[in-house]
């Protein structure tokens, strides 16, 4: 059992009561109370991953985060990084970043497009967290939520055409906050916000910043503990990616060779995939094809991107090519491949600490002429809960407005070749999870490429 359970989880703990009455005597605090703790012993997070999930990572000799260092680690960095902006507080509505700064979740996938969740985090004071109706118990391991209070959600499913009061409610609120909280400072970083609140809130004094910039800043840098937790995530991808692999046959459909990606990654405590960008055959060329009924025949290839989110709430996003059946590649498959596994390899080696992120794009092996047109979007992205900053396009891509800086310790960031010849049949997809590290960087997607199509 984990060790932040109780013997409230003994599926007999309550059953005793079962006949005199459905709850603990006592006063309604006392059964809230007990209701609440009851809950929070049950949480996903205090239960942990399960012993296929323990048992792989310790196979792989991936020792345990500490969650509570890394919790605090992270609630560091926001705040560092709001002093150093002169802000008073951070006001978070994508569950990414109440993730980052709570380590809870509800409704992860729901709470992005309907605002029922939010949070605030002071500079100099508390986190408080609005979560969902009777949802108190999610927060509770966390150890850095010091409130919890119910969210007032503005959106029109729930406010209809009185959903100006309701935002007024709300602001008084989040102004009280930072007038409490904020010494005076009324500036504060927000991350999602539709207009009516920015409005409401500038109306009551309180002036919004950007928070994307504040939490992509504040996630760059992970802990040793974040890099556990992200080695974990990709262990248990990768052995999702194996029993996608070992399914593969010619006459599956993609849906149901994708479906293999999604049922290994919710069995080992994974929570969602973020695309759908499995393809084969012909439908590889041009990339960014959705999974469809396609039937896979033999000799196809099968490129996909993972884009999951696994266990700990890390991001694994890796890419493979497969070569479905038995037989042996053609020409073209091998040489499509070869190139791109020679780009991989050589970006991957430029990747060290105190590049510039323009020298690294100048430096980098592109597509070859007849591949260029249908080039990946970009070469490098961060990585850490999600997708992050920074993104680095191609040199011929690079414009005015795209952003500079240096690769540092602690950043992860993903390497990414696409290679398929423009009105080609075909194409491959690879990519590599990569941590910088004082001295150069280290390979975290470790998943073995197709041999027959490396041609060994």
């Amino acid at each position: 059992m984990h060790p932040e359970a109780t013997d409230l989880t003994s599926p007999t703990a309550f059953a005793r009561h079962r006949k005199i009455a459905p709850f603990e005597p006592g006063t309604e605090a006392a059964r809230r109370k007990a209701s609440r703790e009851k809950a929070a012993s049950l949480n996903q997070h205090v239960l942990g991953y399960g012993a296929r999930a323990e048992a792989e990572w310790l196979a792989a000799g991936i020792a345990a985060p500490d969650l509570p260092a890394m919790r605090r680690y992270r609630l560091e960095r926001i705040r560092a990084e709001l002093k150093r902006r002169n802000y008073a507080g951070a006001l978070l509505y994508d569950p990414i970043n109440i993730r980052y700064a709570t380590d809870s979740t509800n409704m992860q996938l729901w709470v992005a497009h309907n605002p029922t969740r939010h949070c605030f985090v002071a500079t100099d004071g508390p986190v408080v967290l609005f979560d969902y109706f009777s949802c108190e118990h999610l927060s509770d391991h966390s150890g850095v939520v010091d409130e919890v209070r119910p969210a007032i959600s503005w959106m029109f499913m729930y406010g209809g055409d009185l959903t100006d009061m309701k935002v007024r409610r709300w602001a008084a609120g989040i102004a009280d906050l930072v007038k409490e909280h904020g010494g005076g400072n009324r500036r504060i970083a927000v991350d999602h916000l539709n207009p009516q609140g920015v409005a409401e809130l500038a109306r009551l004094g309180v002036e919004t910043g950007n928070g994307e910039a504040v939490m992509e800043t504040a996630r760059l840098i992970k802990s040793p503990d974040e890099i556990l937790a992200m080695r974990r995530a990709i262990r248990s991808c990768e052995a999702a990616m194996g029993e996608m692999e070992a399914t593969l046959k010619p006459g599956i459909s993609e849906n149901e060779l994708w479906a293999e990606l999604h049922r290994g990654n919710i069995a080992r405590g994974g929570e969602w995939i973020e695309t759908r960008l499995l393809s084969s055959g012909p439908r590889t060329n041009p990339w960014f094809q959705e999974c469809s009924s396609r039937i896979i025949e033999e000799g196809d290839l099968i490129a996909f991107d993972t884009d999951l989110i696994g266990p700990y709430g890390f991001c694994a996003d890796l890419s493979r090519t497969f070569l479905c059946g038995d037989g042996r590649p053609s020409n073209e498959q091998r040489d499509l491949f070869r190139i791109a596994v020679d780009q991989i390899a050589h970006n991957t080696a430029l990747m060290r600490p105190g590049i510039t992120f323009h020298e690294l794009v100048e430096r980098s092996v592109i597509p070859p002429e007849d591949c260029f047109h249908t080039r990946y979007g970009v070469l490098y992205h961060g990585v850490g809960l999600a997708d992050e900053y920074p993104t680095l396009p191609h040199a011929a891509d690079w414009t005015d407005d795209t952003p500079d800086g240096v690769l540092e310790p602690g950043m992860v960031l993903c390497v990414e070749s696409y290679i398929g010849r423009l009105g080609g049949r075909e194409g491959v997809k690879i990519e590599e999870q990569i941590l910088i590290t004082e001295t150069g960087n280290d390979q975290l997607s470790l998943y073995p490429l197709d041999s027959r199509l490396l041609g060994s």
